[in-house]
């Protein structure tokens, strides 16, 4: 699990300089029984060093609990508070500022971090200091660069995008059981007050079956470059 936590030392971030860091954002919550509490911290992190290996930034450890209350329900999720998260993501920006590095780019793989919009809402009022990473169009062109087959909807939770990154990046992490596991609800209208459980007694939302090793690497690939659109912003 050494890839969750970036090895540079002050040395290395020395050399070159650089204006941008990038801070991955993930979760602790259930993905169904076949992936871990940690698989949105895990793809943040994947997309994060896929990231570092391919543009000069500086390279932060994960914020590995977040805003999972949708997932409440289910033994092992752990949550913070929305307003707790906006704290963490302003300091961490606030020290990075304050050692030279003007930008933040949030590699967010966790639907749930709604509050993360607003933050780069705020922070860039004055300039384009922040970001937030992957955006809807982002997934987008990757999901059809990878050829998966389910929408954005109906591949909500544990599903062929999830696990397919998995699959390529840590595939000793991946239970069996995935192949058997779609579950697909495209109506729900009142998640925000329900909960995953009311749409979900696995707690998956997806079609996991159609996953591949191959799928997660060309979603990682595409990612990878349209992440240069998002630094090019941070560079106004």
């Amino acid at each position: 699990m050494e890839y969750l936590i970036p090895t540079q030392t002050t040395e290395d971030s020395l050399r070159p300089p650089v204006h941008t860091a990038i801070l991955p954002i993930g979760s602790f919550e259930q993905h169904g029984p076949y992936l871990p509490l940690a698989t949105d911290t895990i793809i943040a992190c994947a997309i994060a060093n896929a990231i570092a290996g391919s543009y000069p930034v500086q390279h932060l450890p994960p914020v590995s609990i977040a805003c999972s209350h949708e997932h409440a329900s289910w033994p092992g999720t752990v949550s913070i508070s929305a307003s707790t998260l906006y704290t963490v993501i302003f300091d961490i920006h606030k020290s990075l500022q304050q050692s030279g590095i003007p930008n933040l780019a949030l590699i967010n793989a966790h639907g749930g971090n709604y509050i993360l919009r607003n933050i780069v809402q705020e922070a860039t009022i004055a300039a384009p200091c922040m970001a937030l990473f992957p955006t809807n169009e982002d997934w987008a062109s990757a999901r059809a660069a990878a050829g998966l087959t389910t929408t954005d909807h109906e591949d909500m939770h544990a599903g062929e995008l999830e696990t397919s990154v998995l699959l390529h990046a840590q595939p000793d992490l991946v239970r069996t059981g995935y192949t058997a596991g779609d579950h697909i609800v495209n109506e729900r209208s009142a998640f925000l007050t329900l909960g995953m459980k009311a749409y979900s007694t696995s707690g998956i939302i997806g079609r996991p079956s159609l996953a591949s090793a191959a799928k997660g690497k060309e979603l990682l690939a595409s990612l990878v470059n349209s992440f240069a659109d998002c630094l090019a912003q941070l560079s106004q």
